[in-house]
C-alpha cells in the first residue's frame, strides 16, 4: 500500500492518497495481506518481488500483469501470471 500511497500523492498531495488509501482498504474485495517470507523469484526486477510475495501470501489464484519480468514466474508456476488476461476474458 506505501507505493500506491506514493504514487497518488505525488500526483495529488498527502491528504488525498491517505483518504484513497483509507477507502480501498475499506472495501469488501480488498484484503491486507502481510508478508511474513520474502521470496525473491524476480531477480531482474527485486522490487517487483512485494507483489509475488503478497500473491503467495494471499494465496491467489492468478497474479496478472504486464511487466515482463513476473515471466520469471512462469518457469516454476507459483504464483501463476498471466499478461494476456484481458483477452482471454473477453
Amino acid at each position: 500500500m506505501f507505493e500506491y500511497e506514493e504514487i497518488i500523492s505525488a500526483k495529488t498531495n498527502q491528504s488525498v492518497s491517505s483518504n484513497m488509501i483509507e477507502l480501498l482498504l475499506s472495501l469488501k474485495n480488498v484484503k491486507r495481506n502481510e508478508i511474513f517470507f520474502r521470496w525473491n523469484l524476480i531477480a531482474q526486477d527485486a522490487d517487483d518481488n512485494k507483489y509475488v510475495d503478497c500473491a503467495i501470501a494471499g494465496n491467489a489464484d492468478i497474479l496478472v500483469t504486464n511487466d515482463k519480468h513476473f515471466n520469471a514466474l512462469k518457469k516454476i508456476g507459483i504464483p501463476k501470471s498471466e499478461s494476456n488476461f484481458h483477452r482471454k476474458i473477453s
